[in-house]
């Protein structure tokens, strides 16, 4: 554990572009590791990451280009 907590630190964290216009601080950091993607919460940056494989996380992001995760009235 201790490997990849060190691994995760030393990782290039991303945040949406949309983020700044709230001062990024509600918003989820996303890093693109060798063995696939995590994701953590930018308001808890010392707190656990989710970590997908490459394909999981490219499915995710296709859904949500698909419009599958809108919320309808």
């Amino acid at each position: 554990m201790e490997l990849l907590t060190h691994h995760l630190n030393d990782a290039a964290w991303r945040k949406g572009s949309r983020s700044n216009g709230n001062g990024g601080n509600n918003c989820v950091e996303v890093a693109f590791l060798d063995t696939g993607v995590a994701v953590r919460d930018s308001k808890n940056r010392s707190g656990p990451a989710l970590m997908f494989t490459l394909a999981e996380w490219t499915a995710f992001v296709d859904s949500a280009k698909d419009g599958e995760f809108d919320i309808v009235s």
